[in-house]
């Protein structure tokens, strides 16, 4: 039985919009609740719409630095008033700022490294090029945590333990191979005259490639940046393991250590985790219009 044309389009409505709450809902509840009391987002059945709005939360994380906390008075915050501030509050701030630095510098470095890997494995053809390809694509079939310990030992050895740095050069490990292979793919769909006909005119490979084929791949590069920036901004693994203190901390680790102390302020938790989304967003934003073309770039030649 054929479904008639408005009946396939009411289902493909529902379906969008139960797919859009699915997706959306968590993200709503983590905005509401940030702008709760605790009392308030304990509370059964909980309201997805705040009684008595409160911007505590967030002036808390702002003022965090001039309050001393002791391990006296943060054992006896209570949680339920909204006294209660996590001992390692005034991190969140300086750790934001390290996840910034570390992932704008993989980002820089990243379009350094694979957009002329990746022109040069599209447009240049020598011995072993397609097994290259293919080795890249097989340090991504390793789970992160199978590198944990090679990686310590290396950064170890370098003396960048605890250290931005170090969290700069593994996160380059793991994006610069995926980045090369979406570019590679987006490259090799521009077509090779353009290649050869910048060389008839005098360009040598480093003027091909900045002058007629990085205006053309702008949506594949907004694509890399976005996968470089959300990969290092939400990484939690070798973060955890390679520092130790607030100089190097990014921000994963300082709200993953508000749940460690004597009590857990939900509330205060799930406003850091607004704090922490906003960056990503302004970002996406940015680019919005690039997002779903650079997402495709490469998957269709010819």
């Amino acid at each position: 039985m054929k479904i008639p044309h408005f009946g396939r389009r009411a289902l493909l409505f529902f379906a969008s919009l139960l797919f859009a709450l699915y997706v959306l809902a968590p993200i709503g509840w983590l905005v509401s609740s940030s702008f709760q009391s605790e009392a308030e987002i304990t509370s059964v059945p909980p309201h997805w719409i705040p009684e008595e709005p409160t911007f505590e939360n967030f002036a808390t994380i702002f003022t965090a630095k001039d309050k001393v906390v002791t391990y006296e008075n943060r054992k006896e915050g209570d949680t339920a008033t909204g006294g209660f501030i996590p001992s390692t509050a005034k991190n969140l701030l300086p750790s934001m700022w390290n996840s910034l630095v570390v992932a704008v510098s993989v980002v820089i470095l990243n379009l350094l490294v694979s957009v002329p890997a990746a022109y040069a494995l599209a447009k240049i053809r020598f011995i072993g090029r397609d097994s290259s390809i293919y080795f890249m694509l097989t340090t991504r079939v390793i789970p992160d945590i199978a590198l944990v310990v090679p990686f310590f030992l290396f950064v170890q050895q370098l003396g960048l333990l605890d250290s931005k740095l170090s969290l700069i050069i593994t996160y380059l490990a793991i994006t610069v191979p995926f980045s090369t292979f979406i570019l590679t793919g987006y490259f090799e769909s521009l077509p090779d005259d353009l290649d050869k006909a910048a060389r008839v005119d005098g360009c040598s490979r480093f003027q091909t490639l900045t002058l007629v084929y990085l205006p053309l791949a702008l949506p594949s590069l907004v694509a890399v940046v976005l996968f470089t920036f959300l990969t290092s901004w939400n990484e939690f693994l070798l973060a955890l393991m390679f520092t130790q203190t607030l100089a190097s901390q990014t921000m994963p680790i300082v709200v993953a250590s508000f749940t460690s102390d004597f009590n857990i302020s939900f509330s205060f938790i799930n406003a850091a985790g607004v704090l922490a989304i906003v960056p990503p967003v302004v970002v996406a934003i940015m680019f919005e219009r690039y997002i779903v073309s650079g997402l495709t770039a490469g998957a269709v030649k010819g």
